[in-house]
């Protein structure tokens, strides 16, 4: 006979059978009460099935020319593009909080920005000067070098373009490769190819290890979207208002889930070391495939739209910052994400000591 009562159902898939008897028996209280374990603070926190530290951040930094300048960015409220000297102190006061490691964005002057992104193969760019400098002051601590050339390009795009005004995959690649080896000769440790390029984790695993560098980690941008919630992040680096048409033929299709699996079996096999997802909160679903189908080092990068989301609801009375931050975090923890690339990591650190 097919059992027809749902709460017997449930029940018989969570509880004992007997249980679930005494459950559906009419006029009794529940015998089973998952509130008593919810009633104390140490229990809460001694069953809790996930938990966030500082040590699971990374905390993405916008760096631009100058000396103890500050130039605040509108659309990421409390954000700002720094020059080197005050990224250097951002960075010792993010190790103080026991944040691991941070991702640098450099702002390139717009009279460096060429159609073949040039300065970002530059060993003495801004980038370059930011990694010697970090690590001069904070040797430990990790650097996360993002490989792209939208920051260096005049037309905003990730790889070079054709007469026809179409990204040409291999011909990318080539100065991709040339942008990581600077990265790595600087100093970092992570190189994190967010370009999308079909082939390049393979060949700038090639390029590293041929130079010496084959402890410098690869961060595969494995599954990155072609997203709108990029659009303060366009602002900081301000690439936005150069870029001609859109990036929808080489980031991947918001509809798409299987894609992204073969994406990351891809770059897995060409050598990536550890793969991310991007952006994160809409795309916690396939963090979660990621984690579950491969059993790699698996990060999300809670994008600038999310975090500018979250800042202006607080900021307008309808949210409790404090308090979502580390709830969208855990998200992204029991999504099954290892680390998290997020503006709030210094917001969270915080919280997360005061707690203690």
């Amino acid at each position: 006979m097919t059992e027809t009562n749902p709460l017997r159902i449930i029940a018989r898939k969570t509880v004992p059978a007997q249980t679930a008897e005494a459950q559906a028996a009419p006029g009794m209280y529940p015998r089973v009460r998952p509130r008593r374990n919810r009633t104390d603070a140490w229990l809460r926190g001694m069953l809790a099935e996930n938990t966030l530290s500082a040590a699971d951040l990374i905390w993405p930094l916008f760096v631009m020319e100058g000396e103890n300048a500050r130039d605040p960015i509108k659309t990421m409220p409390g954000v700002a593009r720094q020059s080197i000297d005050l990224v250097v102190k951002s960075v010792i006061e993010a190790h103080e909080y026991g944040i691991p490691a941070i991702a640098l964005f450099p702002v390139t002057p717009f009279e460096l920005k060429t159609e073949d992104g040039r300065e970002g193969w530059n060993p003495d760019n801004l980038m370059c000067r930011t990694i010697r400098a970090i690590k001069q002051a904070v040797p430990d601590i990790g650097i996360v070098a993002d490989v792209a050339l939208d920051p260096y390009t005049s037309h905003g795009h990730d790889g070079l373009l054709d007469e026809q005004g179409r990204i040409v995959n291999d011909e990318s690649i080539e100065v991709l490769c040339k942008q990581a080896l600077v990265q790595a000769q600087a100093g970092a440790d992570i190189i994190a190819p967010s370009d999308m390029m079909d082939g390049r984790i393979g060949a700038i695993r090639d390029m590293l290890d041929a130079h010496g560098f084959q402890d410098v980690k690869i961060m595969s941008y494995a599954a990155k979207y072609a997203s709108a919630y990029y659009g303060p992040f366009r602002d900081a680096v301000q690439s936005g208002g150069l870029l001609k048409g859109d990036k929808k033929t080489y980031q991947m299709d918001p509809a798409n889930s299987d894609e992204a699996m073969r994406e990351v079996a891809l770059d897995l096999a060409e050598g990536a070391d550890m793969v991310m997802v991007k952006p994160g909160l809409p795309y916690l679903d396939i963090v979660h495939r990621v984690k579950t189908e491969f059993r790699v080092p698996t990060f999300a990068y809670n994008v600038s739209g999310e975090y500018a989301m979250l800042r202006w609801a607080a900021e307008n009375g309808a949210l409790d910052y404090n308090k979502v931050v580390l709830e969208t975090l855990m998200s992204f923890k029991r999504a099954g994400a290892d680390g998290i690339l997020t503006y709030m990591a210094m917001d969270a650190a915080k919280l997360l000591r005061k707690d203690r």
